[in-house]
C-alpha cells in the first residue's frame, strides 16, 4: 500500500504529518511505500534529504494523490485537496466532525472514509494514537513561555546587590494535559503556581508537580472521554463571582478549559480583567473555540485595562518539529492499527476504528 502525505496549506500551519523517523517505522513493518510532497516538512524543519533518506519518495502534487491508499494530513483538506483525492482513499487527519459537518459531508460525498485524530477513543489501548494528548503538550508548554515573554516581570525569584525580586503568581485554570503542562513548565521557570480543576480527581495530580490547588468551592463531575462535565448555569456564576475575586492576586493567568464541540466556558469576566495589575497576563489556550475569557480575540493579541491577553490558536504549528514528530508517532500508531501485512484492513466492530471513522461510504467492508 501507498501512504501519501502532504504538504499543509492551511494558513500558519507549520506541521507535517510524518517525519523521518516515522517514515522508516512504518516502512520497516513491509509492504508500505510512502510518498512525501516536495517541501513538506521544511517548515518543521524535515528537509527533503531527511526523507529520502529515511526510504521515501517525494513528489509533486499532481502525483501525491493518484495511487495514495492512505493520505496522512494534520489539518482537513481543503477543496482543492480534496478535489484530487480518488475514491476509495483513506484520509487520517484533525478533522474537527462535531464543529465541521458540512466538511465530513463533503469526504463521504467524495467516497472518502475519514479517520479523525481527534476521536480517536479515551482508552489505554489507543493511548498511543492520543494526538489531542501530545498537541495539548506542546501547547502548555508554549503557553508559558508566550507569558513568559510578554510579562514585565521575572518569573524566578532572584536574590542580587541590588535587593530581592519576588516571583511571579502563575494560575492555570484547567488541569487536563495542556494545563499540567503549563504548570509543570511555569514552575521549572520558578514562578509561584496555582492550579484550579472543577474535577476534584486531579488535585493531586496539580500538587505533586509543586503547585497549590485553588480552592473555589465549585466541584464537577468527570465524563467518561475525561474531560470536565459543563457546568450548571448556577455554578458557572459562582465560579466566575470567586475568579473575580482571586484573579488579580496574580501576573499571569493561563486558561485551558474546553468542552468538546462546545464554545469554551467563559471562565474571565471583563470586571476580573479591569481587577488584574497592569501588566499582567492571560494566555487563552481556549481561544479557537471563543475563548475562556470575556475579553479573548481569538487569532489576536490585545492589551485590556493594561492587560495583554493572548488569543493566539494553534499554539503546536509554533512549535513544529516537535509536535510534528509527536503527531506523526500518533499517526503511526493508527496507520498500524489499520495494516495488517502490507494491507489496509478495516474491522469496524473494532472500537478505536469504529470510534475514529467520522466519514465511511457506503460499501466500504467492515
Amino acid at each position: 500500500m501507498r501512504i501519501s502525505v502532504p504538504k499543509e496549506t492551511a494558513s500558519g500551519e507549520n506541521r507535517v504529518a510524518l517525519v523521518p523517523d516515522t517514515v522508516v517505522r512504518l516502512k520497516a513493518e513491509g509492504g508500505i511505500e510512502i510518498a512525501v510532497e516536495r517541501g513538506a516538512g521544511e517548515s518543521a524543519a524535515f528537509p527533503d534529504a531527511a526523507y529520502t533518506e529515511a526510504g521515501a519518495t517525494l513528489v509533486e502534487r499532481p502525483e501525491l494523490y493518484g495511487d495514495a491508499d492512505l493520505v496522512a494530513k494534520v489539518q482537513r483538506p481543503s477543496a482543492g485537496e480534496l478535489s484530487l483525492f480518488h475514491p476509495g482513499t483513506v484520509l487520517v487527519a484533525f478533522l474537527q466532525p462535531l464543529t465541521d459537518p458540512d466538511g465530513i459531508a463533503r469526504l463521504a460525498e467524495r467516497k472518502v472514509t475519514a479517520f479523525a485524530m481527534e476521536s480517536i477513543p479515551r482508552i489505554t489501548r489507543a493511548q498511543a494514537m492520543d494526538a489531542l494528548s501530545s498537541q495539548s503538550t506542546v501547547a502548555g508548554y508554549k503557553a508559558v513561555l508566550l507569558a513568559a515573554d510578554r510579562l514585565p516581570r521575572f518569573f524566578p525569584m532572584l536574590m542580587t546587590a541590588a535587593g530581592t525580586v519576588a516571583p511571579a503568581k502563575v494560575l492555570v485554570l484547567g488541569a487536563g494535559v495542556a494545563g499540567l503542562q503549563a504548570i509543570a513548565t511555569a514552575r521549572r521557570l520558578g514562578a509561584v503556581v496555582s492550579g484550579f480543576d472543577v474535577r476534584p480527581v486531579v488535585r493531586e495530580q496539580v500538587e505533586s508537580l509543586g503547585a497549590t490547588f485553588l480552592e473555589l468551592g465549585i466541584v464537577g463531575e468527570e465524563t467518561e472521554g475525561g474531560y470536565a462535565r459543563e457546568l450548571t448555569p448556577d455554578e458557572q456564576r459562582r465560579q466566575a463571582e470567586e475568579l473575580e475575586r482571586r484573579i488579580p492576586d496574580f501576573d499571569v493567568v493561563i486558561t485551558t478549559a474546553l468542552i468538546p464541540g462546545r464554545p469554551a466556558p467563559k471562565l474571565i469576566p471583563a470586571v476580573a480583567v479591569a481587577g488584574m495589575r497592569n501588566g499582567s497576563v492571560i494566555i487563552d489556550l481556549a481561544a479557537e473555540a471563543g475563548g475562556n475569557c470575556e475579553l479573548t480575540e481569538p487569532g489576536a493579541e490585545t492589551v485590556r485595562d493594561g492587560v495583554t491577553i493572548v488569543g493566539l490558536t494553534n499554539l503546536p504549528s509554533a512549535m513544529p518539529f516537535h509536535a510534528s514528530q509527536l503527531y506523526s508517532r500518533n499517526v503511526a500508531a493508527l496507520v498500524s492499527h489499520l495494516v495488517t501485512d502490507g494491507e489496509l484492513r478495516l474491522d469496524f466492530d473494532d472500537e478505536i476504528t469504529a470510534g475514529a471513522c467520522v466519514a465511511r461510504p457506503e460499501g466500504v467492508p467492515a
